[in-house]
């Protein structure tokens, strides 16, 4: 393609349709991909340069549409949504498979006594609220007070159920103490997510119409968002978490496995980083990441506002429900 093709190209413009679940897979497992983590601060800023270059309207000649495809899939995975500015390495959700794999590979190996149950649910809920963090939205800020608030609370949470099952679970089928990672996963997941955005529900976040224009700052907006959230990380965790216990328990009975106890924790992290490569993407594209929601179910002030100045013009409102 040539330069002149480009006067017109929207950089901003999915490449895959976001109405759709399968469009919004392709989406995810293109800024989900793992090997974008690998690579130097350098790269990427020159992938922001070109995509801000794209916006400009001004494409350095010679560049080809793939080049601005993976320069936007580079940006995408790197640089915050909101404010443009690149996340930190750890919080990326192309960091969540090998981050994720190692992290529930050890809490699933490593459950049966009470001080590995407490050391792996804490790095788990500390990688958590740091991801959570990273991919909040943005338009509503967090003081360091209520990130410490929400980190403990999320920790605590976590620790008290994997902790309070593991000893209530010890008459309990193997299987069933397999699966208290699990729970305790879950649990903490539905505080540490509300918690560290908790900004949002008390204030609101920023909706707009369809073509951007704000429109006011919606509470119920931000309950929907993160509800969302919550569902995709728990959908994320469960299978590798739910399934990876009955075969683990199964493998454990063959000969050639129990003459290498030492690899049972590697063979784990290797098989949740399966079910994390497709799990991620796909849970990620439970739901469009620009959430919409009908005027009618906004708060009875905003609705009102929007109503008298743009009557029956604005049918939904939009926002950025975070990752």
């Amino acid at each position: 393609i040539t330069t002149m093709a480009f006067r017109s190209f929207d950089i901003d413009a999915p490449r895959w349709d976001q109405s759709t679940f399968m469009g919004r897979l392709k989406h995810f497992f293109n800024i989900t991909d793992c090997r974008t983590a690998l690579l130097p601060d350098s790269r990427l800023d020159e992938a922001k340069a070109l995509v801000e270059s794209c916006r400009a309207g001004s494409i350095p000649p010679g560049t080809t549409e793939e080049q601005l495809y993976f320069a936007k899939k580079l940006y995408d995975s790197a640089f915050h949504p909101d404010t443009g500015d690149r996340m930190n390495l750890i919080g990326r959700m192309s960091f969540q498979v090998p981050g994720g794999m190692a992290i529930t590979g050890f809490m699933l190996q490593f459950y049966r006594t009470v001080p590995a149950v407490v050391f792996w649910q804490w790095v788990n809920q500390s990688f958590n609220a740091l991801v959570n963090y990273t991919n909040r939205n943005a338009a509503s800020p967090i003081t360091p007070k209520q990130i410490g608030v929400a980190y403990v609370t999320a920790t605590s949470t976590a620790l008290a159920t994997a902790v309070g099952l593991n000893l209530y679970t010890k008459k309990a089928p193997p299987l069933v103490a397999r699966w208290v990672p699990f729970v305790a996963v879950a649990a903490a997941n539905c505080v540490n997510i509300p918690m560290m955005r908790q900004q949002e529900i008390l204030n609101g976040i920023a909706v707009t119409d369809e073509n951007g224009n704000k429109l006011g700052h919606s509470k119920k907006a931000a309950i929907k968002g993160i509800t969302q959230v919550v569902i995709s990380r728990i959908t994320m965790a469960a299978p590798g978490m739910i399934i990876m216990p009955i075969i683990m328990q199964r493998m454990e009975k063959l000969k050639f496995m129990q003459r290498i106890t030492y690899l049972h924790g590697p063979i784990q992290v290797m098989m949740v980083g399966v079910f994390l490569i497709f799990m991620v993407p796909a849970a990620c594209a439970l739901f469009p990441q620009r959430c919409s929601m009908a005027v009618s179910k906004l708060e009875p002030e905003l609705r009102d506002s929007i109503i008298s100045q743009y009557g029956d013009g604005v049918q939904r409102v939009y926002f950025n429900k975070g990752l």
